[in-house]
Protein backbone atom coordinates (compact mmCIF):
# COMPACT_ATOMS: atom_id res chain seq x y z
CA UNK A 1 0.00 0.00 0.00
CA UNK A 2 1.34 3.15 -1.10
CA UNK A 3 0.72 6.40 0.80
CA UNK A 4 0.95 10.44 0.04
CA UNK A 5 2.31 12.31 2.29
CA UNK A 6 2.10 15.97 1.97
CA UNK A 7 4.21 18.54 4.06
CA UNK A 8 6.38 15.19 4.79
CA UNK A 9 9.48 17.36 5.72
CA UNK A 10 7.79 19.26 8.24
CA UNK A 11 7.89 18.66 12.17
CA UNK A 12 4.47 16.01 12.34
CA UNK A 13 4.90 14.92 8.42
CA UNK A 14 8.51 13.54 9.04
CA UNK A 15 7.86 11.34 11.66
CA UNK A 16 4.25 10.42 9.97
CA UNK A 17 6.63 8.99 7.19
CA UNK A 18 9.09 7.43 9.46
CA UNK A 19 6.22 5.71 11.21
CA UNK A 20 4.66 4.50 7.85
CA UNK A 21 8.13 2.77 6.67
CA UNK A 22 7.93 0.95 10.05
CA UNK A 23 4.60 -0.13 9.36
CA UNK A 24 5.46 -1.79 6.12
CA UNK A 25 3.83 1.30 4.20
CA UNK A 26 5.79 2.40 0.52
CA UNK A 27 5.91 6.03 0.88
CA UNK A 28 5.86 8.90 -1.52
CA UNK A 29 6.93 12.64 -0.07
CA UNK A 30 5.15 15.49 -1.08
CA UNK A 31 7.69 18.46 -0.48
CA UNK A 32 7.08 22.06 -1.53
CA UNK A 33 10.18 22.11 -3.99
CA UNK A 34 12.98 24.26 -2.60
CA UNK A 35 12.39 23.56 1.21
CA UNK A 36 14.86 21.36 3.46
CA UNK A 37 14.66 17.86 2.87
CA UNK A 38 17.64 16.83 5.73
CA UNK A 39 14.83 15.12 8.05
CA UNK A 40 14.10 12.70 5.42
CA UNK A 41 17.26 11.66 4.30
CA UNK A 42 18.54 8.08 3.54
CA UNK A 43 14.90 6.91 3.87
CA UNK A 44 13.35 4.64 1.37
CA UNK A 45 11.04 7.37 0.14
CA UNK A 46 9.32 8.19 -3.37
CA UNK A 47 9.70 12.33 -2.76
CA UNK A 48 7.75 14.56 -5.03
CA UNK A 49 8.63 18.12 -5.65
CA UNK A 50 5.87 20.52 -6.22
CA UNK A 51 2.99 22.87 -5.38
CA UNK A 52 0.07 21.88 -3.69
CA UNK A 53 -1.77 25.67 -4.64
CA UNK A 54 -1.29 23.62 -8.01
CA UNK A 55 -4.21 20.88 -8.56
CA UNK A 56 -2.56 18.91 -11.00
CA UNK A 57 0.11 18.90 -8.90
CA UNK A 58 -1.79 16.77 -6.44
CA UNK A 59 -3.39 14.64 -9.06
CA UNK A 60 0.12 13.71 -10.56
CA UNK A 61 1.39 12.67 -6.87
CA UNK A 62 -1.66 11.07 -6.43
CA UNK A 63 -0.85 8.84 -8.78
CA UNK A 64 -0.80 4.70 -7.88
CA UNK A 65 -1.45 5.79 -4.25
CA UNK A 66 -4.14 4.03 -1.84
CA UNK A 67 -4.48 6.51 0.45
CA UNK A 68 -3.11 10.52 1.06
CA UNK A 69 -2.30 11.96 5.01
CA UNK A 70 -2.41 15.77 4.31
CA UNK A 71 0.05 17.61 6.88
CA UNK A 72 0.89 20.72 5.14
CA UNK A 73 -0.58 23.97 6.82
CA UNK A 74 0.35 27.59 7.45
CA UNK A 75 0.17 27.47 11.38
CA UNK A 76 1.84 31.11 11.60
CA UNK A 77 -0.34 33.06 14.19
CA UNK A 78 1.32 36.72 12.73
CA UNK A 79 -0.68 38.30 10.71
CA UNK A 80 -3.66 37.70 12.72
CA UNK A 81 -5.04 38.21 8.83
CA UNK A 82 -3.67 35.92 6.91
CA UNK A 83 -4.86 35.31 3.32
CA UNK A 84 -1.97 32.38 2.52
CA UNK A 85 -3.74 30.70 5.53
CA UNK A 86 -6.66 30.61 3.89
CA UNK A 87 -5.00 29.84 0.46
CA UNK A 88 -3.32 26.85 1.96
CA UNK A 89 -5.48 25.67 4.73
CA UNK A 90 -8.42 25.79 3.32
CA UNK A 91 -8.21 26.27 -0.11
CA UNK A 92 -5.50 23.50 -0.35
CA UNK A 93 -7.60 20.89 1.44
CA UNK A 94 -10.86 21.36 -0.93
CA UNK A 95 -8.61 20.63 -4.07
CA UNK A 96 -6.71 17.57 -2.52
CA UNK A 97 -10.69 16.68 -1.42
CA UNK A 98 -11.40 16.55 -5.05
CA UNK A 99 -8.28 15.05 -6.38
CA UNK A 100 -8.80 12.14 -4.03
CA UNK A 101 -12.90 11.27 -5.46
CA UNK A 102 -11.77 11.97 -8.54
CA UNK A 103 -8.59 9.02 -8.21
CA UNK A 104 -10.53 6.78 -5.60
CA UNK A 105 -8.28 6.86 -2.73
CA UNK A 106 -9.30 4.86 -0.12
CA UNK A 107 -8.77 7.17 2.75
CA UNK A 108 -7.48 10.80 3.36
CA UNK A 109 -6.18 11.58 6.34
CA UNK A 110 -6.54 15.43 6.96
CA UNK A 111 -4.90 16.70 9.71
CA UNK A 112 -6.61 19.92 11.65
CA UNK A 113 -6.31 21.16 14.86
CA UNK A 114 -8.28 20.45 18.42
CA UNK A 115 -8.53 24.30 18.18
CA UNK A 116 -11.55 23.30 15.88
CA UNK A 117 -13.22 22.18 18.84
CA UNK A 118 -14.03 24.24 22.56
CA UNK A 119 -11.30 24.06 24.93
CA UNK A 120 -12.40 23.23 28.43
CA UNK A 121 -11.08 22.96 32.27
CA UNK A 122 -8.67 20.06 33.21
CA UNK A 123 -11.47 17.98 34.79
CA UNK A 124 -13.38 18.62 32.33
CA UNK A 125 -11.54 18.91 29.24
CA UNK A 126 -12.70 19.71 25.61
CA UNK A 127 -13.90 16.61 23.55
CA UNK A 128 -15.10 16.60 19.81
CA UNK A 129 -18.95 17.41 21.18
CA UNK A 130 -17.50 20.43 22.31
CA UNK A 131 -18.85 23.40 20.61
CA UNK A 132 -15.65 25.55 19.11
CA UNK A 133 -14.57 28.69 21.09
CA UNK A 134 -11.65 29.57 19.73
CA UNK A 135 -13.45 32.29 17.19
CA UNK A 136 -12.61 35.07 19.71
CA UNK A 137 -9.10 35.08 18.93
CA UNK A 138 -9.79 36.37 14.60
CA UNK A 139 -6.85 34.17 13.98
CA UNK A 140 -6.95 33.09 10.47
CA UNK A 141 -4.84 29.83 10.71
CA UNK A 142 -7.51 28.79 13.49
CA UNK A 143 -10.36 30.02 11.41
CA UNK A 144 -8.99 28.99 8.29
CA UNK A 145 -8.48 25.24 9.75
CA UNK A 146 -12.25 24.66 11.05
CA UNK A 147 -13.44 26.08 7.66
CA UNK A 148 -11.28 23.34 6.33
CA UNK A 149 -12.58 20.75 8.42
CA UNK A 150 -16.63 21.75 8.56
CA UNK A 151 -16.31 21.56 4.55
CA UNK A 152 -14.76 18.21 4.33
CA UNK A 153 -17.11 16.57 6.52
CA UNK A 154 -20.10 18.05 4.68
CA UNK A 155 -18.20 16.41 1.74
CA UNK A 156 -18.33 13.05 3.57
CA UNK A 157 -21.99 13.18 4.26
CA UNK A 158 -22.86 14.87 0.98
CA UNK A 159 -20.53 13.18 -1.64
CA UNK A 160 -18.85 10.11 0.17
CA UNK A 161 -15.67 11.71 0.63
CA UNK A 162 -13.40 9.03 2.40
CA UNK A 163 -12.26 11.51 5.01
CA UNK A 164 -10.85 10.96 8.43
CA UNK A 165 -9.82 14.01 11.07
CA UNK A 166 -7.14 13.87 13.39
CA UNK A 167 -6.50 17.40 15.40
CA UNK A 168 -3.31 17.25 17.43
CA UNK A 169 -2.89 19.69 20.50
CA UNK A 170 0.60 21.18 21.04
CA UNK A 171 3.13 18.68 19.85
CA UNK A 172 6.70 18.12 21.29
CA UNK A 173 9.55 16.20 19.93
CA UNK A 174 12.36 15.80 17.50
CA UNK A 175 12.83 17.34 14.43
CA UNK A 176 11.74 19.93 14.85
CA UNK A 177 13.88 22.23 13.02
CA UNK A 178 11.37 25.15 12.27
CA UNK A 179 11.26 25.28 15.17
CA UNK A 180 7.42 26.12 15.72
CA UNK A 181 6.30 24.62 18.72
CA UNK A 182 9.51 23.98 20.45
CA UNK A 183 9.90 28.06 20.31
CA UNK A 184 8.12 28.01 24.08
CA UNK A 185 10.43 25.53 25.00
CA UNK A 186 13.50 26.97 24.01
CA UNK A 187 12.49 30.12 24.88
CA UNK A 188 12.75 29.24 28.70
CA UNK A 189 15.86 27.37 28.25
CA UNK A 190 17.66 30.01 27.66
CA UNK A 191 16.04 32.51 30.16
CA UNK A 192 13.58 34.21 27.50
CA UNK A 193 10.65 33.93 29.72
CA UNK A 194 10.52 35.24 32.91
CA UNK A 195 6.97 35.29 33.81
CA UNK A 196 4.20 32.61 33.33
CA UNK A 197 0.69 33.27 32.46
CA UNK A 198 -2.50 32.02 34.41
CA UNK A 199 -3.56 29.45 30.84
CA UNK A 200 -2.36 26.03 29.78
CA UNK A 201 -2.28 23.79 26.89
CA UNK A 202 -2.98 19.97 26.12
CA UNK A 203 0.58 18.56 25.40
CA UNK A 204 1.56 15.86 23.44
CA UNK A 205 4.34 13.54 21.87
CA UNK A 206 4.47 13.96 18.30
CA UNK A 207 5.57 11.02 17.18
CA UNK A 208 2.15 9.45 19.62
CA UNK A 209 0.59 12.03 17.19
CA UNK A 210 2.02 10.28 14.04
CA UNK A 211 1.06 6.68 15.28
CA UNK A 212 -2.76 8.39 15.76
CA UNK A 213 -2.49 9.49 12.03
CA UNK A 214 -0.75 6.13 10.38
CA UNK A 215 -3.23 4.35 12.67
CA UNK A 216 -6.69 5.73 11.41
CA UNK A 217 -5.69 4.74 8.10
CA UNK A 218 -6.85 1.89 9.01
CA UNK A 219 -9.21 1.91 11.63
CA UNK A 220 -10.59 5.63 11.94
CA UNK A 221 -13.63 6.06 11.22
CA UNK A 222 -14.80 7.73 8.21
CA UNK A 223 -16.05 11.64 8.59
CA UNK A 224 -15.27 11.58 12.61
CA UNK A 225 -12.22 13.80 13.79
CA UNK A 226 -9.91 12.32 16.91
CA UNK A 227 -8.35 14.65 19.15
CA UNK A 228 -4.61 13.84 19.58
CA UNK A 229 -3.55 15.39 22.28
CA UNK A 230 -1.60 14.13 26.26
CA UNK A 231 -1.10 15.64 28.97
CA UNK A 232 -2.62 18.93 30.44
CA UNK A 233 -0.69 21.17 31.74
CA UNK A 234 -0.85 24.79 33.06
CA UNK A 235 2.04 27.32 31.95
CA UNK A 236 3.48 26.81 35.56
CA UNK A 237 3.12 23.17 35.72
CA UNK A 238 5.25 23.07 31.94
CA UNK A 239 7.69 25.50 32.73
CA UNK A 240 8.70 23.82 36.43
CA UNK A 241 8.77 20.65 33.68
CA UNK A 242 11.57 22.01 31.56
CA UNK A 243 13.13 23.36 33.61
CA UNK A 244 13.70 20.54 35.59
CA UNK A 245 14.56 18.11 32.82
CA UNK A 246 16.98 21.06 30.90
CA UNK A 247 18.49 21.96 34.72
CA UNK A 248 17.41 25.46 34.17
CA UNK A 249 15.36 27.78 36.82
CA UNK A 250 11.76 27.87 35.44
CA UNK A 251 9.92 31.39 35.56
CA UNK A 252 8.52 31.94 39.18
CA UNK A 253 6.66 34.82 38.67
CA UNK A 254 2.83 34.61 37.49
CA UNK A 255 1.84 37.92 35.40
CA UNK A 256 -1.95 38.71 35.16
CA UNK A 257 -3.55 38.27 31.48
CA UNK A 258 -4.62 41.89 30.89
CA UNK A 259 -0.98 42.77 31.40
CA UNK A 260 0.53 40.30 29.24
CA UNK A 261 -2.43 41.72 26.49
CA UNK A 262 -0.92 45.59 26.70
CA UNK A 263 2.54 44.04 26.70
CA UNK A 264 1.85 42.77 23.44
CA UNK A 265 0.02 45.52 21.94
CA UNK A 266 2.79 47.76 22.48
CA UNK A 267 5.49 45.09 21.24
CA UNK A 268 2.93 44.89 18.02
CA UNK A 269 2.82 48.42 17.59
CA UNK A 270 6.55 48.51 17.63
CA UNK A 271 7.09 46.00 15.30
CA UNK A 272 4.72 47.68 12.86
CA UNK A 273 7.08 50.20 12.79
CA UNK A 274 9.94 48.18 12.16
CA UNK A 275 8.24 46.20 9.90
CA UNK A 276 9.05 43.04 11.71
CA UNK A 277 6.96 40.17 13.48
CA UNK A 278 6.65 40.43 16.97
CA UNK A 279 7.80 38.40 19.44
CA UNK A 280 4.20 38.26 21.45
CA UNK A 281 0.98 39.53 19.44
CA UNK A 282 -2.53 40.32 21.03
CA UNK A 283 -4.09 37.36 20.06
CA UNK A 284 -1.00 35.06 21.74
CA UNK A 285 -1.35 37.04 25.19
CA UNK A 286 -5.48 36.13 25.19
CA UNK A 287 -4.68 32.66 24.42
CA UNK A 288 -2.00 32.13 26.93
CA UNK A 289 -4.50 33.63 29.63
CA UNK A 290 -6.99 30.54 28.71
CA UNK A 291 -6.96 26.66 29.67
CA UNK A 292 -6.56 24.96 26.26
CA UNK A 293 -7.38 21.49 27.76
CA UNK A 294 -9.06 18.55 25.81
CA UNK A 295 -9.31 14.73 25.87
CA UNK A 296 -8.13 12.18 23.51
CA UNK A 297 -10.13 9.86 24.98
CA UNK A 298 -11.95 8.86 21.82
CA UNK A 299 -8.70 8.88 19.85
CA UNK A 300 -7.48 6.21 22.63
CA UNK A 301 -10.24 4.09 22.42
CA UNK A 302 -10.82 4.25 19.00
CA UNK A 303 -6.98 4.36 17.31
CA UNK A 304 -5.00 2.59 20.01
CA UNK A 305 -3.46 6.32 20.31
CA UNK A 306 -0.29 6.03 21.72
CA UNK A 307 0.33 7.94 24.99
CA UNK A 308 3.95 8.59 25.61
CA UNK A 309 4.90 10.40 29.58
CA UNK A 310 5.47 13.92 28.80
CA UNK A 311 8.68 13.75 30.46
CA UNK A 312 10.01 11.53 27.41
CA UNK A 313 8.78 13.78 24.90
CA UNK A 314 10.23 16.83 26.25
CA UNK A 315 13.33 15.05 26.78
CA UNK A 316 13.82 14.12 22.95
CA UNK A 317 12.90 17.80 22.35
CA UNK A 318 15.53 19.06 24.78
CA UNK A 319 18.17 16.78 23.53
CA UNK A 320 17.40 17.49 19.84
CA UNK A 321 18.15 21.30 20.73
CA UNK A 322 20.79 21.28 21.89
CA UNK A 323 22.55 18.89 19.32
CA UNK A 324 21.67 21.04 16.50
CA UNK A 325 22.66 24.36 18.19
CA UNK A 326 19.20 26.17 19.46
CA UNK A 327 20.20 25.53 22.96
CA UNK A 328 23.85 26.46 23.87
Amino acid sequence: MKVLVTGANGFLGNHIVKTLLDQGYQVRAFILDGTPEDVLKDLAIEVYKGNLMNLADIEKALDSCDFVIHTAAITDLWPTKNEISWKINFEVAKNIAKAVKQKSIKKYIHVGTANSFGFGTKNQPGTEESEFNCGKYKLDYINSKKAAQEYLLAEQKENGLPVVIINPTFMIGENDSKPGTGEMIISVLTGKVSVYTVGGRCFASVKDVAHGAVNALKKGRVGECYITGGTNLNYKEFFTLIGKIGNVKPPKRKIPTFLVITFAAITEFIASIRKKKPLLTKAMARMSGDGHYYSSDKAIRELDFPQTSLENALSEAIEWYKMNGYIK
